[in-house]
């Protein structure tokens, strides 16, 4: 189970690693109390479909956005679901008569990319995740790593602009109140809201069909038209991706940097402004020539289920089930 900003993944595996259902439903936010019988109840729902009993299930891996105490399964701080010291896992445990492992939903889905070798024979890769929020999650030599205070990735709470907007977490100009989901969107509402009340350049293209649009994908295929105002967030949004890549490529060294989240799913409307950015860092700089190689950053495929692969992955190693999990579809990825 991959519990997201906005979504809630669920894959009912065999051991053999074959999807027995799949299903995503909106996720329950801002009603701990309530969590874990939501949360239930999809779980019954998905296993249904699987033609699975509870009883049949050996363990349920949970992603959760935040920070976890993976030894008592308490989501201690999500921000971004109003989840503070919630224990998810004893209460889903109690309710479903299973084991359950709480994992950061970005760390799970960043070992699962490394155990199912999605990018390659790697021993280390980072995910970097935008989406409702922004997180990393990094693998090297093969251990994932969770930090001394379990906050290890939570770059989208990076300050990249003192003086920007307020961030959930307390902050003002947060990695995430440039590049994530929301912010994309709002800056783009309220960018044609003081295009029509003229406060923009006089020969501003007018996109009134992505202005009718809801998502961060209105700013992109708004941009995607010409549109000055959606191509300017955008822009601003991928040069601040690129600045996280460039940060993570410095900090980790690692073999593989995947970038994947709900946004990503824009693909080349995405990717392109992080592309020349990535580029002006490579062309001026030779420290920068030398980490960001022409490999190192690709584009995670749109219907990879890697948050719900990754839960699957961290359930399968609380059982010393082994590292390997079958890669039944190796989607085309892309370079940056």
């Amino acid at each position: 189970m991959d519990i997201g900003g906005t979504k809630t993944a669920i894959l009912v595996v065999s051991p053999d690693g074959s999807v027995l259902s799949r299903s995503v439903a909106p996720t329950a936010v801002g009603a701990p109390e309530r969590a874990a019988e939501a949360i239930e109840a999809l779980v019954v729902a998905a296993l249904e479909r699987a033609s699975v009993r509870a009883a049949d299930v050996a363990a349920l891996g949970v992603g959760v956005p935040g920070r976890v105490d993976r030894e008592r399964g308490h989501v201690t701080l999500a921000v971004n679901l109003d989840w503070h010291d919630l224990p998810l896992g004893p209460r889903l445990a109690e309710r479903l008569g299973i084991p359950v492992l709480v994992e950061n939903d970005v760390r799970a889905a960043a070992l699962g990319l490394h155990r199912r070798g999605l990018f390659g024979p790697v021993q280390s890769l980072a995910l970097l995740a935008i989406g409702t929020g922004i997180a990393a999650g990094v693998v090297l030599d093969g251990v994932l790593h969770r930090g001394a205070n379990g906050l290890a990735g939570e770059i989208g709470h990076v300050v990249v602009e003192p003086d920007g907007a307020r961030c959930a977490c307390g902050n003002r100009g947060c990695f995430e109140t440039v590049a994530a989901g929301p912010a994309i969107l709002s800056r783009t509402l309220d960018g044609w809201a003081a295009r029509r009340n003229g406060h923009a350049p006089a020969n501003a293209a007018r996109t009134t069909a992505g202005e009718q649009t809801t998502g961060a994908e209105a700013a992109f295929a708004a941009a995607a038209t010409g549109d000055p105002v959606a191509a300017a967030v955008v822009d601003r949004a991928g040069r601040a991706i690129a600045w996280g890549i460039h940060v993570l490529a410095l900090a980790y060294d690692v073999e593989r940097i995947v970038i994947g989240g709900g946004v990503s799913h824009a693909g080349e409307a995405f990717m392109a402004p992080i592309r020349r950015e990535l580029d002006r860092y490579r062309a001026t700089s030779p420290l920068a020539a030398e980490i960001l190689k022409p490999d190192l950053v690709q584009l995670l495929p749109a219907a990879s289920d890697a948050g719900a692969w990754g839960a699957v992955t961290v359930a399968r190693e609380s059982l010393g089930a082994g590292r390997a999990i079958a890669v039944a579809d190796r989607r085309e990825v892309g370079h940056a």
